[in-house]
């Protein structure tokens, strides 16, 4: 069978709207952060060093010179949603191939070029978002430090399929570079909470990525931080799930003296209760990838 090929929306000129949530703020130190919320406590929470990360191969049949790939959450190779860390080569690009599963990308380390194999090369960098739709046929390069990115998917298992395969199930992919972004803060984000003494341009900010963060279905959004934060993400449904893509946050258990230092690659979770709380701080600006169930707020000092 011929490949089918898809039209990829490329937004490398022209902004992308987008859509913010938000926090809460007031000053606070860093230290003594707490993730307590009703029988809910910090204990519950995963937090995964990029350090720390177990890495396999993303396509075995690639052998040892193919990308590797470490889960932060769920089992690539089961039925459940989804979240890895995918390290390529230096000078990788990928022969023409297709996906069985829908996946969305995030650029932490490196340049990422995916498209369509006749399109022209464009280079994504650190903070650019993508995605990927199943049946499609692509090409995937990467170049550059680090050439590490975030990917997610819905349902598993992620295989990598021949372009004989290729299917077109009517989504369209898009890539964004990070320059086009469009970031909202508290004057036009709801859920961006601040003190009446700070100014919004000068706290967080939020850019949505997909799903409805209205409703109780998962969705996305990359959330920058200003250095000196000090606060308190909080999720309305059962899972919040946060990625570091770039800068590096600082996290803390209630009771200990140690603050763990996480850079660009890992991952904190909560998944326990109606809801869902997480705090942290940082002391430079930095961007993470903020899955949530349910509307998420972020809100600048100690827990209410």
């Amino acid at each position: 069978m011929m490949p089918i090929r898809t039209f990829r929306t490329t937004l490398r000129a022209a902004p992308v709207l987008a859509c913010l949530l938000a926090v809460g703020c007031a000053t606070s130190p860093r230290t003594g952060l707490d993730s307590r919320a009703g029988d809910h406590t910090d204990e519950d929470i995963e937090v995964i060093p990029a350090s720390g990360v177990r890495w396999g191969a993303l396509n075995p049949a690639r052998g040892a010179h193919g990308p590797r790939a470490a889960d932060l959450w769920g089992d690539r190779t089961g039925s459940d949603a989804t979240g890895m860390l995918v390290r390529f080569a230096e000078g990788f690009s990928s022969p023409p191939h297709i996906h069985n599963t829908t996946y969305r990308g995030v650029v932490l380390e490196g340049l990422i070029h995916n498209d369509d194999p006749d399109a022209a090369e464009s280079w994504m960098p650190t903070g650019s978002y993508w995605t990927q739709p199943a049946g499609e046929v692509h090409i995937t390069s990467a170049k550059g430090d680090g050439r590490l990115v975030f990917i997610e998917i819905q349902h598993g298992p992620y295989l990598v399929l021949p372009t004989d395969e290729a299917t077109d199930n009517g989504e369209r992919a898009v890539n964004i570079h990070a320059s086009n972004m469009v970031w909202l803060d508290a004057s036009s984000a709801a859920r961006i909470v601040q003190s009446s003494t700070e100014r919004p341009a000068e706290g967080p900010r939020v850019s949505y990525l997909w799903g409805d963060p209205h409703d109780q279905d998962p969705s996305a959004a990359l959330v920058k931080l200003p250095g000196g934060f000090a606060g308190t993400l909080r999720g309305d449904g059962p899972s919040l799930r946060v990625v570091v893509v770039e800068g590096q946050v600082h996290f803390q258990r209630s009771g200990e003296n140690g603050v763990l230092a996480l850079d660009p690659g890992s991952y904190i979770g909560s998944q326990r209760g109606a809801s869902q709380r997480i705090s942290l701080g940082t002391d430079s600006p930095c961007v993470l990838y903020v899955r949530a169930e349910g509307a998420l707020e972020i809100s600048t000092g100690l827990p209410r």
